[in-house]
């Protein structure tokens, strides 16, 4: 008994879908593993960046708490 044949969602070529292939069960090997490299170049953040984002996540944080729980007077 075989491995079910897919259909690659990106580059429709056909695959067999095995047991713990890395990747999406829609997309053959190439094309997940290419999504998954440019997901970890996407995450690399410098200093600065993260804390730029540190403080826009704290400021809307803030402004969510301020609009929440103001009193109506």
């Amino acid at each position: 008994m075989g491995f079910p044949i897919k259909k690659c969602v990106k580059c429709g070529e056909q695959f067999e879908l095995k047991p713990g292939k890395p990747g999406f069960a829609n997309q053959c090997w190439e094309c997940s593993t290419e999504e998954a490299s440019s997901a970890k170049e996407k995450e690399r953040l410098s200093a600065e960046e993260r804390r730029s984002a540190s403080e826009a996540n704290a400021e809307r944080r803030k402004a969510m708490r301020d609009l929440l729980y103001r009193k109506d007077s």
